[in-house]
């Protein structure tokens, strides 16, 4: 599926030596890297550092919101009810609007990477729950919590119904153990909703980058085929993997760079080092105008999202002479075993 959707200039922009690229990298810089980094890999200390930048935007970036429409789109045919859902990377994942048409009655609960992300999600929560004077005593803690810190009261104790992850999927140093934090904080039966970046994103770009001799614009992003591998090796079951291109418009390299840029930030471990003069600048957005023209005078880029979902499934006993099973474990299979 392909779709065009022009965009208009772009308010947003950082300092004229970052450089654009199509990485996302807020999900957990705390993850360590693998010791061997292929050049198209995401750096952890560039993840921080774009970290620390993008909790500093005003709101979301506009992309997101509008992949979070999509992925809500797809939680139509599911049957389970969730009663409370994980918000993963909610400041600027921007799936709240999406998640609470569908399921009105759910409880919202969310989990950041990093503590500067928190700060912005509380600040959310906090002025779309503004009291009335006179209730303003009882005072009622923001549902946010930072990955591996302490979790807010009230938190399901069995793990959570939904979890919801969008744009979260490229640029995580170590997706595996990603996933494998998602398994942890969902509940038996719960489900998994994922989204990010897939390997066509901004063919553009690459085109652009060989003619002039650079390093690599972006990480190589995942492809549905290896979300779903990767989904099954986290311990995740049935998982459902789709996909679909875009192509936004701008009118200008520089509205498209401005864009760019509250998407994230080269992160790619072979990127060029250091900060770029205005004479690179000048030549990238020349490249781009030849690149990304289209034939109604507006320049395009190529998105490709891709889109998980999978369902965590009861722990599995190896048949052995002496089994092990956690006690939290063996009370989820009672309440199933009654429960069917």
């Amino acid at each position: 599926m392909s779709t065009d959707v022009p965009r208009a200039p772009s308010l947003a922009s950082t300092a004229a030596s970052a450089e654009p690229a199509l990485s996302e990298p807020y999900v957990n810089a705390s993850v360590s890297a693998p010791a061997a980094m292929p050049a198209c890999a995401p750096q952890a200390a560039a993840l921080a550092r774009q970290v620390r930048r993008l909790a500093g935007l005003p709101e979301a970036p506009w992309l997101h919101a509008e992949v979070a429409r999509r992925l809500a789109e797809k939680l139509g045919p599911i049957r389970i009810e969730p009663q409370d859902w994980l918000d993963w990377s909610a400041f600027l994942g921007a799936g709240a609007e999406a998640v609470h048409a569908r399921y009105p009655e759910a409880r919202r609960w969310l989990m950041e990477p990093t503590e500067a992300l928190a700060e912005r999600s509380r600040q959310q929560w906090q002025a779309s729950h503004q009291q009335p004077w006179w209730a303003r005593w009882r005072k009622s803690a923001p549902p946010v919590a930072t990955a591996g810190g302490p979790l807010p009261e009230g938190w399901p104790a069995d793990g959570m119904q939904m979890l919801w992850a969008n744009m979260t999927l490229h640029a995580s140093a170590d997706l595996p153990a990603l996933m494998g934090q998602w398994h942890r904080l969902l509940a038996t039966d719960g489900f998994l909703m994922c989204s990010g970046l897939g390997p066509d994103t901004a063919r553009e770009l690459r085109t652009a980058w060989r003619e002039l001799g650079w390093p690599l614009p972006t990480i190589d992003f995942i492809d549905m085929h290896d979300l779903g591998d990767a989904l099954v090796k986290a311990g995740f079951q049935d998982p459902v993997m789709d996909m679909e291109r875009l192509t936004l418009t701008w009118d200008s390299a520089e509205a498209m760079l401005a864009e760019l840029r509250t998407w994230g930030g080269n992160v790619a471990v072979g990127r060029h080092a250091g900060l770029r003069t205005p004479r690179w600048h000048r030549a990238l957005r020349d490249a781009l105008t030849r690149h990304c023209m289209r034939p109604d005078g507006r320049l395009g880029l190529t998105l490709e999202v891709v889109y998980g979902h999978a369902i965590k499934p009861l722990p599995k006993i190896r048949l052995e002479a002496e089994a092990r099973v956690s006690l939290d474990d063996m009370r989820r299979m009672v309440r199933k075993g009654s429960a069917s």
